[in-house]
């Protein structure tokens, strides 16, 4: 098998090494996204949960604690909106749509590097085929009619490996590039609706952090 690995590689020349280097190049992002995403992945219903019977209190210092103790995306627009609205910001939602424009970039770093190797693979994997069949055609036409048959079926072979391997590059990474966007697609959502959560929160809930000693005061 590692035989005929080589023997492909060294068949199809520079265009052989190029899909190479662009597959490890994919297996590398895949593998970074999928473990940061599996990491940022958390119960965002539970992390509001909480975050709202912590602020039904009024500390909005664990609160925030809570938000910088959980990871991804969510819980620090989260924290942007519950920081916001502390400062007295009437604009809770500007400040969601700030902190979610720090964070959807960082869910989607390096996704187009896998999409353009899932584009142009196939096209290298062509163009190696269509240099291999110059080379077919420029022997024809070197040997003339007593071109001998197997030499010019080996040779179209040869041309056919960069194809074959362009395609067996494109065809994982576009599955792995959907797999991704659907995983960033679902964290992205769970994002707006925490987001939407906390704003309906603090919209009927107006003395959150400093209002407790206020309703104590209407109970005397």
């Amino acid at each position: 098998m590692i035989m005929l690995f080589k023997e492909i590689l060294t068949v199809g020349g520079p265009i052989m090494w190029l899909i190479l280097i662009c597959s490890m190049i994919a297996v590398f992002i895949f593998l970074e996204k999928l473990f940061y995403l599996h990491r940022v992945q958390v119960n965002v219903g539970d992390l509001v949960k909480g975050l709202i019977n912590v602020l039904k209190r009024g500390n909005i210092v664990e609160a925030v604690s809570l938000c910088d103790d959980t990871p991804g995306p969510a819980a620090h627009v989260l924290r942007s909106a519950i920081l916001s609205y502390e400062q007295g910001d009437d604009d809770v939602s500007q400040s969601i749509q700030d902190a979610s424009l720090d964070e959807i970039p960082r869910l989607e770093a390096r996704m187009n590097i896998l999409a353009t190797i899932a584009y142009i693979a196939p096209l290298l994997g062509l163009l190696g085929t269509v240099l291999g069949m110059i080379d077919v055609f420029n022997q024809i036409k070197e040997v003339g009619a007593f071109v001998n048959s197997k030499n010019l079926a080996s040779g179209i072979s040869k041309a056919l490996y960069t194809t074959g391997g362009g395609l067996c590059v494109a065809i994982p990474c576009y599955l792995a590039y959907n797999y991704l966007v659907s995983r960033i697609e679902a964290i992205t959502l769970d994002m707006e609706k925490a987001a939407s959560e906390i704003v309906y929160f603090f919209k009927h809930n107006k003395h959150v952090g400093n209002g407790g000693s206020d309703n104590t005061k209407t109970e005397e």
